[in-house]
């Protein structure tokens, strides 16, 4: 595809955006901007809203509204929809006073289009105590010293790789460009590819998994001069090593999110890059995601016994490893009954918090460590917590402390395109346009070279970031 098609598409869409704008100014509820009367009755949107999550959500509120009488209408929000669902709901003056569990990306998009009660967020912060939270957590979900939300949990992109193979084949640790292409190139043989990495597309997996490991070599969204990077020395490079490492040594066809854990789980991998959130079906917990390989039908933990996990990743045009990983929020709306969104928000990162990160912990490490009283409260609370759907147990006893230290850790070390930058409303437009899963799966299927991809990505981001403007 070239560069003019995708600047024309990327164009039709920020024109459709601009015109949902318009009609949002237009035909919006008079009242839409002005803060909801004091009913004490909210209406909580959710993105955790898979069935168990929601349950274990339902739970909490429950509790929230025998401790305060404050009503809850609690509702589950598929992540994807959620932008057509908030401008919908901001036009008929019907937003939400809550979103729990909101990407950065689309928190900036939503300040972006001051639908945030930044305020609220901010005294919800000081309430708790800044101290004790994640500073780098803050730094991420905060426009310089503005709270745009109150950050309540983080997932990290891991690498995981079979050190049994490794071992046999007196390979390192897989923590580098070199390494991870020198283990792929080795392991790709004897009816096993050598790494599972998504080409999906029409995925946000896809640009998690590329701006994992083109973080790792310091290609940015956005340079010093504050115009779009993507066709950089250092992004060609991360272009040309995931072509390589997908295309090369990973397995035909687009890869997605799912295709990408089967493979590994069914010993036909050396390596995969996925989300934290693997964790419990690695350990076996989750019937529906079971290990597959020969030795797991006898032992279901065998994969997560002889799995090595990898937290930051180096290549070869950065000084230092990148982490990346996502920060889950609590959003206080713009129209929020505010004193009883504020007690809602304190709850669930106070009394309510060890439930709602215990609910999945291996996916939603806590940003917020302890109280003043007890600095390490919820940090110690999330390492004994069950993990697993089908069958659960302690993560402290499925996995070793130092991985569960390299999880905590990564929150302080996490980087991302654009958000420290103030770019994050750009961010939110690009997880939604998704232009880096698109030349990334061209390229992936051999329809356009690395450098064209690099170039194509940079021309239709640059496009994304004037339609912003």
């Amino acid at each position: 595809m070239g560069i003019r098609s995708l600047r024309r598409r990327v164009m039709a869409l920020a024109l459709a955006t601009t015109l949902g704008a318009g009609t949002l100014a237009g035909c919006a509820n008079p009242d839409a901007g002005k803060p909801g009367k004091p009913d004490n009755k909210l209406t909580v949107w959710s993105l955790e809203n898979l069935p168990p999550r929601m349950a274990a959500t339902k739970k909490v509120v429950d509790r929230f509204e025998r401790d305060t009488g404050i009503e809850v209408e609690l509702v589950g929000v598929s992540e994807g929809q959620l932008p057509q669902m908030v401008m919908s709901a901001a036009a008929a003056g019907e937003l939400p006073d809550v979103i729990g569990a909101v990407p950065m990306g689309q928190v900036w998009q939503m300040y972006g289009n001051d639908l945030l009660n930044t305020e609220a967020a901010a005294e919800v912060v000081a309430a708790l105590g800044p101290d004790t939270f994640n500073d780098n957590a803050l730094r991420l979900t905060s426009d310089g010293d503005r709270n745009l939300s109150v950050p309540s949990d983080a997932w990290l992109q891991l690498l995981l790789y079979r050190k049994d193979l490794f071992a046999e084949a007196g390979l390192p640790t897989p923590d580098s460009y070199r390494e991870v292409t020198r283990a792929a190139r080795r392991f790709d043989r004897d009816g096993r590819v050598g790494i599972s990495l998504a080409t999906d597309p029409g995925d946000v997996f896809t640009q998690q998994s590329f701006e994992s490991l083109a973080l790792a070599n310091d290609c940015q969204l956005v340079g010093p001069d504050d115009e779009v990077a993507l066709d950089s020395p250092a992004c060609r490079t991360a272009f040309a090593t995931y072509d390589e490492l997908a295309r090369r040594y990973g397995a035909p066809g687009a890869q997605t999110v799912d295709s990408t854990r089967a493979t590994y789980f069914a010993g036909r991998s050396g390596m995969l890059v996925w989300s934290s959130f693997v964790l419990d079906e690695l350990a076996g917990l989750r019937k529906d995601a079971l290990p597959s390989c020969p030795a797991c039908r006898q032992a279901p933990s065998w994969l997560a016994d002889h799995t090595g996990i990898v937290t930051a990743l180096r290549g070869p045009d950065s000084d230092e490893p990148a982490q990346y990983g996502e920060i889950s929020s609590w959003a206080i709306t713009r129209t929020a009954e505010i004193e009883a969104s504020k007690t809602f928000v304190h709850y669930m990162l106070d009394a309510g918090y060890r439930d709602w990160f215990g609910m999945a912990p291996e996916g939603k490490i806590p940003v917020r460590n302890g109280t003043a009283e007890d600095p390490t409260r919820f940090a110690r609370a999330w390492r004994a917590s069950e993990m697993g759907v089908d069958t659960r147990r302690p993560m402290q006893e499925v996995f070793s402390d130092t991985l569960l230290d390299q999880l905590h850790d990564g929150i302080t070390n996490m980087k991302r395109w654009g958000i420290a930058e103030g770019h994050g409303a750009l961010v939110g437009a690009t997880n939604g346009a998704l232009p880096v899963p698109r030349v990334v799966g061209a390229m992936t299927s051999g329809q356009t070279t690395p450098e064209e991809a690099a170039r194509e990505a940079d021309a239709e981001v640059t496009a994304l970031k004037t339609s912003l403007q």
